[in-house]
């Protein structure tokens, strides 16, 4: 049976930490800043952790890349 592939579109999107997260960034940040607050574009900027829920649906398809 071949190897499963990493998804391509998911390695350029997700960074694994150290303790073993999935690290993201927002969306709504590609266009049309102007029309959203300081607050909210400070907000989008960071990145966050992936929630659990979707942890267990991404994981294999990242797998090659822990």
């Amino acid at each position: 049976m071949p190897k499963q592939k990493t998804h391509s579109g998911l390695k350029k999107r997700i960074k694994i930490t150290a303790t073993g997260k999935l690290k993201r960034s927002h969306a709504y940040t590609g266009h049309l800043k102007v029309n959203k607050t300081h607050k909210q574009n400070k907000h989008l900027s960071k990145s966050t952790v992936v929630d659990q829920t979707d942890v267990k649906r991404i994981k294999p398809l990242i797998s090659n890349m822990m």
